[in-house]
């Protein structure tokens, strides 16, 4: 049906909800040991499926199946989920703002990281809280120190478009270990490639997309 979302599961997370349907309640230790894989190699892959409810967990006792039927599960697509349909609005600052104008942002906004953007919202940098606890603890003047000082500039910033895939861009949030992606268009000027911001694809989207599916 039009809107709704499906999940495509891993090979070891098929295996782990086999697992537990079958010899659950079960502990992550033991689920660990009959992989041959540390308890810490499974964490996001535990955390994906309680967010998905598809198993349910409880103190001392362990995990269980609470699933749909394994055989359709294992049909699923979550490929199919684009960026564009879960991205959150972009919170920016201009390339000219103090540090103390990103500070005052990102309280505001309450987010983990925002992003530099020149004239037309063209990216050029992203600044997380830990940049801005350190500009904080510099002891320099953070009305004058400007936001081009401590942000991360291109090209090393990771980034993501609305025509990716959900799972990619999640994967890339684990794998760079940030909280935050831009979600970026492409604009040729002459030879150049410049990246105009539409939106930030965060953890949080992730953990709203979980809870839709769930409620489909």
């Amino acid at each position: 049906m039009e809107g709704e979302y499906i999940i495509q599961l891993t090979m070891r997370q098929t295996h782990i909800l086999e697992i537990i349907q079958s010899l659950g309640p079960i502990t992550g230790n033991q689920i660990a040991e009959k992989l041959n894989l540390s308890r810490a190699a499974l964490r996001s892959d535990l955390a994906i499926l309680t967010m998905s409810k598809l198993i349910g967990a409880k103190p001392k006792v362990g995990y269980y199946f609470i699933g749909q039927d394994l055989q359709k599960l294992k049909t699923m697509s979550f490929d199919t989920i684009l960026v564009g349909d879960a991205h959150s609005l972009p919170i920016v600052v201009k390339e000219n703002s103090s540090v103390y104008d990103a500070i005052v942002t990102l309280f505001i906004e309450d987010v983990g990281t925002i992003f530099v953007v020149s004239e037309g919202n063209f990216l050029e940098g992203a600044i997380s809280r830990k940049d801005l606890l350190k500009a904080a603890m510099g002891g320099k003047n953070n009305n004058e120190l400007p936001v081009s000082i401590i942000m991360t500039r291109m090209p090393k910033i990771i980034l993501t478009t609305p025509e990716e895939s959900v799972l990619s861009a999640a994967q890339k949030l684990l794998y760079h270990q940030v909280d935050a992606l831009p979600v970026v268009k492409a604009v040729k000027e002459g030879e150049n490639t410049k990246f105009q911001v539409v939106g930030r694809f965060t953890k949080t989207n992730i953990a709203r997309l979980f809870v839709q599916l769930a409620e489909s």
